[in-house]
Parts: C-alpha cells; structure tokens; sequence
C-alpha cells in the first residue's frame, strides 16, 4: 500500500515520465513501455508497482484503439489471443509463488527466446529473398499456428506477472510481418483486450486501490502526450526503418528484463 500524497517531487517526475513513456508505446513502439517498469519500481515497491502501471497501459490502449482501430488483422489476434488468456491465467497462479511477483529465471528465459527471434529476423533482413507468393502466405502452416500458440502463451505470462509482453508480442508481430498500421493496430487490440482481463485480477490480488486509481488519473495527461508523441512521430518513420526501430526496442527491453 502507499500513499502518493507523501511522493516527493523527485518521485513524482520518475512517475511522470514513466507515463510519457507508456503512452509513446502506445502511440507508435510498441517494447519501450518496459524501459519505464523499473522506474515505477523505484518509487512502488513489489507487486504494487505492476498493479500501478496497468491503468496507464489501458489508459494508452483505448487512446490507440481510437487512432488505429482500422489498422487491424484480426486473424491473428485470434490466433494468439486465446492462448495469451491462458497465459494470463498461469501467469496469475505464479503471482502466488513469487513474493515479489517477478522470477530472473523467468526473465532470463523470455529474454533469451525473444533475442533468438530478433535474431533470425536481422538474419533474414540482411539475405537477400525471393518475393513472397501471397497466396502460399495465406494458406494454413501448423509453424505458423504453433509459433502463434507459443508467443501468444508467452506474452499472456509475461504481461500478468510483470507488464513485460511488449517485447514479445513486438517480436511475434514483427515475425509475421505486418505492415506499419496494421502492426500498430493489432497491438493496440490484442493488449486492448489482455489488459482488461489483467484488471479484475490485479484488483482482487489488491494491486490495484483506490489511491493507485487517483495517481493514475493525475498522470493521464502525460499519458495522452505521450501517445500522441509516439504517433506523430511513427508517421515520419518508412516501414524498414520502423522494422528495425522495433527489432532494437525489443532487444533493449529484453536487456533491461536481465539486469
């Protein structure tokens, strides 16, 4: 529990700016949100800290869901949001088994999977390809499908217990090959909707109150700046330069989750 009336000036400049953070993520890269995750965890303790930084993530969701909303593909939000709601459910269970609710072992396995994926996406931007047969793309791959159940699984566990999917989901977006606005609109819709089956949750576990409520209100405007930074700044940016914007974000997020 704490109280954000004694937050000192110093603290409540960390808070602010890690909502900028939060909301540019929303706005335009998706993986940089976890920069701000121990900068909250500088000012809350434990699992407090997590249960604060959901209402922002919302609060950035809803505001790109309005930009984005059209930018979307649906199937394959489908096709790993099913198995990101199980992992939100396991990801809940280990809350119970972590005091603090984070594991290194954890953090160092999701880093190292998500590296290995970065990986091979630079390995495959830098050989030269055939062009691709859009109708073999579209055509149903048990790979495909398996690596969507996987990643889907893996950032459903890694939101619940820490708010640390961006990068995964950033990697497994990125893999499939989505173009610039419909990347951005699938994930403003697929954590949309795992963010909200986070809340009652958090709210239950109790780290979610009604003080945490009243100083996210207070750092909305930081948020929707930060959002709208984030987009004015991704429409300047051409489609290979946004790739590797995202392949660096994710990496750097997954450097942060092991030191």
């Amino acid at each position: 529990m704490f109280d954000f009336s004694s937050f000192t000036p110093a603290a409540w400049a960390v808070l602010v700016a890690a909502a900028f953070v939060q909301g540019m993520s929303k706005g335009g890269f998706p993986g940089i949100s976890i920069i701000a995750i121990p900068w909250v965890a500088s000012v809350i303790d434990g699992k407090q800290a997590t249960g604060f930084i959901l209402p922002m993530l919302i609060a950035g969701d809803l505001f790109a869901l309005l930009y984005f909303r059209r930018a979307v593909s649906v199937r394959d939000v489908l096709r790993a949001l099913p198995w990101a709601v199980v992992g939100v459910v396991v990801g809940w269970r280990i809350l119970h088994l972590i005091p603090n609710g984070s594991s290194k072992v954890m953090n160092y396995t999701v880093a190292g999977i998500v590296l290995f994926i970065l990986a091979f996406q630079v390995v495959k931007k830098l050989m030269p390809t055939a062009p691709a047969d859009d109708e073999s793309a579209k055509r149903f791959s048990p790979i495909k499908h398996a690596f969507a159940v996987f990643m889907g699984f893996l950032g459903g566990v890694t939101t619940m217990l820490a708010n640390a999917a961006g990068p995964v989901m950033s990697a497994y977006f990125l893999a499939i090959k989505l173009s610039k606005a419909t990347f951005l609109g699938t994930c403003a819709w697929f954590f949309f909707v795992v963010n909200w089956m986070k809340f009652p949750l958090m709210l239950h576990e109790g780290m979610i109150t009604a003080q945490s409520l009243k100083t996210n209100l207070v750092l909305l405007p930081a948020i929707l700046l930060g959002a709208v930074t984030g987009i004015l700044v991704v429409k300047r940016i051409n489609q290979k330069i946004f790739e590797w914007i995202i392949i660096v974000l994710a990496a750097a997020g997954c450097v942060k989750l092991i030191i």
